[in-house]
């Protein structure tokens, strides 16, 4: 009886936080950005969709943003037709959680410059796609398929010096992707603070 209920116990926590992985469909989503328009995943099929898990209040996003490096990334590859969206999965009440307003300001004041922030005070995408840390990155090919799983790149640190001397996995991803050939890394252990459910 009691091996039965632990074993149902580990499969309900699997599924609330069953990670995707490449090579899968990207789960659909709609979720309201900061500006209170709602956006559907489906919507953008056809183009390369990068997905980032955001806290604005952590040093590991921080590491990026301070840095410039997730805004040149944003803006380099949503200038090549890539959508962008950052998601922010904070409960309220919990480190990190953002009103549409709050989150528009975040925005404005790190120059940040993806197609959408948007708003997940329920974590129900977060827990979809299994983000376990900010940032968390998924990327979508135009097929809608997951090309991409893991950290932003390859030194887990909060440095933002380490910026410029990493393997950053987004850039390999999507120059590889829009290239025509094959990821390099198509997964990888994500690194960062987590993501406060």
């Amino acid at each position: 009886m009691i091996k039965h209920l632990i074993l149902s116990l580990i499969a309900i926590n699997f599924t609330a936080f069953a990670q995707v992985e490449p090579g899968q469909e990207a789960p659909d989503f709609t979720l309201t950005d900061s500006n209170g328009t709602f956006h559907k995943l489906s919507s953008f099929l056809g183009k390369y969709i990068v997905l980032e898990w955001l806290n604005h209040e952590w040093p590991f996003v921080k590491k990026h943003y301070s840095a410039g490096n997730m805004q040149a990334l944003q803006k380099e590859y949503t200038g090549k037709g890539v959508i962008w969206l950052s998601i922010i999965s904070s409960a309220p009440g919990k480190q990190g959680h953002r009103t549409g307003p709050q989150a528009e300001a975040d925005t404005k004041d790190a120059n940040a410059c993806p197609t959408a922030v948007l708003l997940d005070p329920a974590g129900e995408v977060g827990q979809k796609y299994g983000a376990k840390t900010t940032p968390h990155i998924f990327i979508i090919n135009p097929e809608g398929k997951i090309i991409y799983a893991g950290a932003i790149d390859s030194i887990r640190s909060t440095n933002s010096e380490d910026c410029a001397k990493t393997d950053n996995y987004v850039r390999q991803t999507l120059d590889a992707s829009l290239a025509g050939k094959p990821v390099p890394t198509p997964e990888t252990k994500p690194y960062g603070c987590g993501v406060k459910y």
